[in-house]
């Protein structure tokens, strides 16, 4: 195997991404693992664990090192922002402004089990109540209940039409029970999108089961010199 196809971004060392790192290590022991967070301390309480520490803030490290050298095969993120949004707006701020506005409640009303964050964007989730953290993520049927599913998380947010948005979405791939990431060809498909559309994006992050949306507006920076 390629060497590059064994690495590991772990975005976060708070309680999720520590958990990461200890399931993903005991099932990929000979991986890498990169681990990212601002926090010392929390950085330092990973040194049992086989990973490396990196300072630094986890959005801005995706958009100064994707790219550049070896890159990861997964980036798992563990920290309490939409991690894919963050770097969105980082990543577009050189060639356009974004706008965020809240997610229409006409989207609001097709999704499952809605809260509204405090940028107006939207938490979902097919389960009422809290999930396991050791949840293996069974395609047919939900791990607590034994039901079937009622759909598809990640494919319900790709399928929404709307006359305004366009529904861009980056699919969480379950790595090890309880821990999801996506591939960073995933990031970068989704730009490509955001600038192919209308000016209005919904951007979302999810798996099978939950998921983060963001709505925002692209606009066009102004001149040197306008205000």
């Amino acid at each position: 195997m390629n060497k590059d196809e064994t690495i590991y971004w772990i975005i976060g060392a708070g309680r999720f991404g520590a958990m990461a790192a200890e399931r993903l290590s005991r099932k990929r022991p000979e991986a890498r693992f990169v681990v990212v967070d601002e926090n010392l301390e929390a950085l330092k309480r990973l040194s049992r664990l086989p990973v490396e520490q990196v300072h630094h803030e986890g959005a801005s490290y995706l958009v100064s090192h994707l790219g550049k050298g070896a890159s990861p095969a997964w980036i798992v993120p563990a920290v309490p922002i939409h991690l894919a949004f963050e770097w969105v707006r980082l990543k577009a701020s050189s060639r356009a402004m974004i706008e965020v506005v809240p997610v229409p409640s006409e989207i609001e009303s097709m999704l499952p089990n809605p809260i509204r964050g405090p940028q107006g964007q939207l938490y979902v989730s097919y389960a009422d109540f809290p999930c396991p953290d050791h949840c293996v993520e069974p395609f047919e049927k939900c791990t607590v209940t034994g039901k079937p599913r009622k759909g598809l998380l990640y494919k319900v947010l790709e399928e929404i039409l709307h006359e305004d948005f366009i529904s861009v979405v980056i699919r969480s791939h379950q790595l090890a029970p309880g821990v999801g990431g996506y591939r960073p060809e995933a990031l970068k498909e989704s730009l490509v999108r955001i600038f192919q559309g209308k000016g209005l994006v919904l951007y979302s992050t999810a798996c099978l089961c939950h998921g983060v949306v963001h709505a925002f507006k692209i606009l066009d920076r102004p001149e040197d010199g306008q205000h």
